[in-house]
């Protein structure tokens, strides 16, 4: 039955006018609508497929009015203050669909909303690209090439607070026969920088998400477990070994070949599938080492893709190291599950949607701000 509220003077309830009073009177909006009196403890309710605004004037309402306001349709609807008027809330007075909550009339100008939950946390995935190893450098040998950055993926639960975004840069390639690990990415987690392809005076290939390939006769690097591979060995006199990859030891160099860098993983939360942290072609006397894949250099002396953690490719003879790719970090979570939340960015970094998930995508060091 029709609830009695509000109530005059001198009337008689009924208890089934009593027991009616819960059930507080609605007010269905399908276009933007500005609160009026009337409106006072009923339920105002929006249903928009399109973005919709409910405006609170001023001098509308006296202290202690209340008012219940929910958005039951797909366009966000916003609680808007008229001039004059303050409306204050702990979290956000944008409603997306069926959200909701009390409006509460502090003076005829000032509101507090309270929304009916307060989303304090938010699940995100991310992917950590290390910067790969540069390749060896030669002066009469053949250098190994370098490992691929570290390839992290996981999961966790964020709060309202800034996170910094750490972006590793990739190793030089190596000058005067010596390798140059990539360094190292970050969020929440980490992913280690690739290690550097062996040279003539380091001929080891270096320790990394994936280890550097080595050089003249010297054994490839370690790869961290969790994030790449073990470089090639060379195996065979002076040639060189291929580095490491994310999903593949690099190859070893065998009596006039480079090895091949191993495969790097592919990834696809920015919307778009592509190759990370490949390892870098080993250097051969006759023949040289194919890169691991699209984000590494080949040999002799390829330079790694920006930001896909690839390593550099080894000199042949004489000469440099290609340069290692600089990391990448990639931050997505469910675009629904946002509401509530205001989250900002700052560095270098692309903000977009792909499917039901909004990501950031991060090609230099930032943060990402959470309120």
């Amino acid at each position: 039955m029709t609830t009695p509220f509000p109530f005059t003077s001198g009337q008689t309830l009924t208890a089934a006018q009593m027991n009616a009073i819960t059930t507080l009177p609605i007010n269905d909006q399908t276009a933007s609508y500005t609160l009026v009196v009337g409106d006072v403890g009923k339920r105002v309710i929006m249903n928009n497929a399109s973005a919709t605004t409910i405006t609170v004037n001023n001098s509308i309402f006296s202290t202690g009015d209340t008012i219940f306001i929910a958005n039951k349709g797909a366009g966000t609807c916003t609680i808007t203050a008229g001039a004059g008027v303050t409306v204050n809330v702990n979290g956000s007075l944008a409603l997306t669909q069926y959200g909701g909550g009390t409006l509460v009339a502090l003076s005829a100008s000032t509101f507090t909303f309270f929304p009916g939950s307060v989303k304090n946390t938010l699940s995100v995935d991310f992917l950590l690209v290390g910067g790969g190893g540069g390749g060896g450098g030669s002066n009469g040998n053949q250098g190994g090439g370098g490992g691929g950055g570290g390839f992290v993926t996981g999961s966790g639960i964020i709060g309202k607070t800034t996170y910094t975004v750490k972006v590793g840069a990739g190793g030089a390639g190596g000058t005067n026969r010596i390798s140059n690990p990539g360094t190292r990415s970050a969020f929440i987690n980490g992913a280690n920088g690739g290690g550097g392809g062996g040279g003539d005076d380091s001929r080891v290939g270096q320790l990394g998400g994936s280890g550097g390939g080595g050089s003249t006769s010297a054994a490839g690097g370690t790869g961290i477990s969790g994030e790449g591979n073990n470089g090639g060995s060379s195996s065979a006199g002076t040639n060189g070994g291929g580095g490491g990859g994310a999903s593949a030891v690099g190859a070893n160099g065998s009596s006039t070949t480079g090895g091949a860098g191993g495969a790097g993983t592919t990834n696809d939360y920015n919307g778009t599938s592509q190759s990370y942290s490949d390892g870098g072609g080993g250097a051969g006397s006759v023949t040289n080492g194919a890169a691991g894949g699209g984000s590494a250099g080949a040999a002799p002396s390829g330079n790694a893709a920006a930001n896909r953690g690839g390593g550099g490719g080894g000199a042949q003879g004489s000469g440099n190291g290609g340069n290692g790719g600089s990391g990448r970090v990639i931050i997505r979570y469910l675009t629904a599950d946002a509401a509530g939340l205001t989250i900002s960015t700052t560095g270098t970094v692309s903000t977009g949607t792909s499917g039901s998930y909004t990501y950031h995508d991060y090609t230099a060091t930032g943060t990402l701000v959470v309120a």
